[in-house]
């Protein structure tokens, strides 16, 4: 199952008591103080990991709490500080805080590191509160308290380019022609109900390059508002440098004008890209640009040209044409263009790669 948000409530350890206690051998008169410091509490941290790529481990356990630390003891013992906890995220990882909205940390490479919530201090015992005036304290502190902390998770997968269009455009056989993924393949809407990722080789060695291509459920008139699976894959296409937006030009796909679903499916992108937020400075809320996805690079390809119907193809090439966007005409099913389109996208990539 795939998983991509998950909100957990994570707890770092108290800090142990400090104790009061004073020397009593037989033969050490004025023993004095001898009550040990408490021990620390541990940490919870998190670690991003290449062996997780799912958040399903937080979805069913979403509470955690590292452990306390130990009270001091006689005879100046500390008490054991606590053991920490290692929480594993998935490397894109983002963590929020659930209670403020504040991008905590953006986890974008494998074994990064962070503390998410502190462990409280040890108290003192009451060896350390005398003094030449004062030597037999009473006094002890008690020991601090962890962290408590809500968090929400964010995945987004790590891709270089992003295939979107509508269900049945063709992205599945794509990404199974060109790289070894393995996704469902079948002839109704919504066969993907997850995003895919596939890694895409070009050339020979030494001059070998490779980019990993990403997947995304289908996308339907409406879908910002919810209808089919709505928009809650596309964050996963945020990263990516480039997308490719795939559009039926074959009857099957059941819409008369491939211009029609080349142009729901950009609003859609457009919408979401888009949010309106409330600003304390105007009375009127503000639409601001979150996540340009409409923005990005886009090559328009043309599938099932196998068995394309001509005038569809046609009226797809001239509005492609009247505003300049690269486009390829390609068949999964016999290979057709698939090589063209996968040099395009490696020279596209390119420039990034070098800088």
């Amino acid at each position: 199952m795939f998983i991509d948000e998950a909100k957990i409530r994570v707890k770092a350890g108290d800090g142990g008591n400090g104790c009061m206690a004073f020397r009593r051998e037989k033969f050490v008169p004025r023993g004095g103080p001898s009550g040990g410091d408490g021990g620390r509490g541990g940490d919870v941290i998190m670690v991003s990991s290449q062996r997780h790529n799912t958040l399903i481990h937080f979805r069913y356990n979403p509470e955690h709490k590292a452990q306390r630390g130990e009270h001091g003891l006689g005879s100046n013992c500390h008490g054991l500080d606590g053991n920490s906890i290692v929480l594993k995220v998935p490397v894109g990882t983002a963590l929020y805080d659930l209670d403020t909205g504040e991008l905590v940390h953006d986890f974008q490479e494998a074994d990064e590191q962070v503390v998410i919530a502190k462990g409280g201090r040890g108290g003192r015992g009451n060896q350390h509160f005398a003094n030449p005036v004062h030597q037999a304290p009473r006094e002890h502190e008690m020991g601090r308290a962890g962290e408590e902390r809500n968090y929400r998770l964010e995945l987004k997968l790590l891709a270089d380019v992003g295939l979107v269009g509508y269900p049945n455009a063709g992205k599945s056989t794509l990404i199974s022609r060109i790289s070894a993924a393995k996704p469902k393949i079948a002839d109704y809407p919504f066969t993907t109900l997850e995003p895919n990722l596939g890694v895409v080789t070009v050339g020979e060695e030494p001059d070998l390059e490779s980019f990993v291509v990403a997947d995304m459920p289908g996308l339907i008139e409406g879908a910002h508002l919810g209808s089919g699976l709505g928009t809650q894959f596309l964050r996963h296409i945020e990263r990516t440098q480039l997308l490719v937006h795939l559009v039926d030009v074959s009857d099957a796909s059941g819409r008369p004008d491939p211009v029609e679903d080349f142009k729901v499916i950009n609003q859609e992108l457009a919408s979401f890209s888009t949010s309106t937020v409330e600003d304390p400075m105007v009375s009127e809320p503000v639409t601001v640009i979150a996540h340009p996805l409409a923005k990005k690079t886009m090559i328009v390809v043309a599938t099932k040209i196998d068995s394309a119907n001509p005038e569809k193809l046609k009226r797809l090439t001239t509005h492609l044409k009247r505003r300049k966007l690269e486009f390829h005409a390609i068949s999964a099913v016999t290979g057709q263009g698939v090589d063209e389109l996968k040099w395009s996208l490696a020279r596209h990539l390119r420039p990034t790669v070098e800088e």
